[in-house]
């Protein structure tokens, strides 16, 4: 097996994401180097590429992939500039792994499919990080051994300590349900069939006119039953769980934790500050695994098809919230390159 030489990354978007995964490809990652840094805010590109050695920081996503020094590109600005950087990228056959979404709708994630399939190859490896979470795919190789038979419900419980002033009611299913949609697929080997919202009454800890929490509802084409607590202002902190229901068994990850005291008549840990944490290892090891697999001349991981259909439900879940009733999600058929 041949391996190239250490690539060099540009990495589109220098917020919190993007600045974190300068700081992995620097720091934690083998095998790999942050070549730019890119960003329309040049002052803030320049101030994360600053810490890189040799590191270019340009205004321009076009200028930045023209380089003779990129052979990889990490995009992680904001979704609704996902598909001219994806586009552009195609431009230049480079591979990409894009933070979720893909894209902000359905209709322009077929779009990157369509551009995708003209390329011929895969190039896109879509950044959701949970199929890389040591948890995760524990459950994933005891569902895939079919031990515990059949699935039959999965329930998932995803709590954040606070949200964003301008976050919206489409937004939790938007930005926070996302996850679940794409690891109920991938967990399942199931593709979402339809979309359930129901609302109780918003906590006190929701900003005003903030539907929070939601309770969501899958169903599958395999006949599974998924069910999402998601309450984005929960305040004790991150937590994410996941329950799996089946014929002989059940099982169920999330419940971990770091050292538990007990003292003076009580017992108890932490729970996780925030997303960056809980999911630490799943970052380093979801960029270790592009970043090798780049270097054989190979794109893995969660493709163009999963960012689609994750949009797709998305956009059934914003519906089903606005409209008060069950919705079906609407899939193209899978192209060939993704099956």
């Amino acid at each position: 097996m041949t391996y190239h030489a250490s690539i060099g990354v540009a990495v589109i978007g220098a917020g919190r994401m993007g600045a974190d995964h300068v700081r992995r490809i620097s720091e934690v990652t083998s095998g790999a180097h942050v070549a730019a840094v890119v960003d329309v805010d040049i002052d803030r590109a320049k101030t994360v590429a600053a810490d890189v050695e040799g590191c270019a920081a340009y205004g321009d996503v076009a200028e930045a992939l023209a380089s003779p020094d990129v052979d990889a590109v990490l995009l992680a600005s904001p979704g609704i500039a996902h598909e001219a950087a994806l586009l552009t990228a195609f431009e230049h056959d480079l591979p990409v792994l894009c933070e979720k979404p893909l894209t902000p709708d359905a209709v322009s994630a077929l779009r990157v499919l369509e551009a995708e399939q003209r390329l011929g190859h895969r190039r896109v490896q879509v950044g959701f990080m949970r199929r890389y979470d040591s948890e995760y795919l524990e459950l994933k190789a005891l569902l895939d051994s079919g031990d515990l038979g059949l699935p039959l419900m999965l329930h998932n419980r995803h709590r954040n300590p606070s949200c964003p002033p301008d976050f919206t009611s489409a937004m939790l299913i938007n930005d926070s349900v996302t996850h679940e949609m794409d690891i109920t697929r991938w967990l399942l080997g199931q593709e979402i069939t339809s979309v359930t919202v129901m609302r109780p009454r918003s906590s006190v800890n929701a900003p005003e006119g903030l539907a929070d929490p939601q309770f969501v509802v899958f169903e599958t084409d395999g006949g599974a039953l998924v069910d999402v607590e998601i309450y984005v202002n929960a305040r004790y902190g991150y937590q994410v769980q996941a329950e799996a229901v089946c014929e002989h068994g059940t099982a169920r990850i999330g419940d971990r934790h770091d050292m538990l005291v007990t003292s003076a008549g009580r017992w108890g840990g932490t729970v996780t500050p925030g997303f960056v944490e809980r999911f630490a290892e799943a970052y380093d090891r979801e960029v270790q695994e592009w970043v090798d697999a780049t270097r054989r001349g190979e794109v893995t991981g969660p493709s163009a098809w999963d960012g689609y259909a994750v949009a797709a439900v998305c956009e059934a879940g914003v519906r089903s919230l606005t409209e008060g009733h069950r919705v079906d999600v609407e899939l193209v058929d899978r192209p060939d390159l993704y099956r």
